[in-house]
C-alpha cells in the first residue's frame, strides 16, 4: 500500500495513494494508524481522494477505526471521497456514521474545532 503522511502541529494527514482500498490492505492501514498516533500528535485526517474503489471489508474497517479513535478522545476525519467510495460506504450502511468532508481543508477545520471542544469540556470537569 502506498501512502503519504503529512504531519501538522495537531494532526496527521494520511493520503492513500492507491486506486483501490482492498480488504488485504487493512492490516497495513491498521499498523500505520497505530504508528502515527504513538507520539503527541494523535488526530488523523484520512484523505481518500486518490481511491476510486473500496472493498466492503475495508469500508467496515475504516469506519471501525474512526469509531475507535473517537472512543479514545482522538479526531478521525475522512475527506476527499469520490462518489463510488461514498456509495460503497452507503451500501454498507456506514455513510451516516462517518465524520467526513469533501475537502482536506474542511477536515482540518473539524479537527481543530473538535480539539477546542475537548479542551472546553475538560476544563469544566
Amino acid at each position: 500500500m502506498t501512502f503519504k503522511i503529512d504531519t501538522k502541529e495537531k494532526f496527521h494527514v494520511i493520503t492513500i495513494n492507491e486506486p483501490v482500498l482492498s480488504a488485504n490492505m487493512t492490516e497495513d492501514l491498521r499498523k500505520l494508524l497505530v504508528e502515527v498516533t504513538q507520539n503527541h500528535v494523535k488526530h488523523i485526517i484520512l484523505n481518500l481522494a486518490p481511491v476510486e474503489k473500496i472493498d466492503p471489508e475495508a469500508a467496515f474497517f475504516t469506519a471501525g477505526q474512526q469509531q475507535a479513535a473517537y472512543e479514545e478522545g482522538r479526531s478521525f476525519v475522512i475527506c476527499g471521497m469520490l462518489q463510488p467510495v461514498k456509495d460503497a460506504f452507503k451500501d454498507a450502511d456506514l455513510l451516516d456514521t462517518l465524520n467526513y468532508t469533501p475537502t482536506e481543508s474542511e477536515a482540518w477545520d473539524i479537527v481543530q474545532m473538535e480539539e477546542v471542544e475537548r479542551e472546553l469540556l475538560n476544563g469544566e470537569e
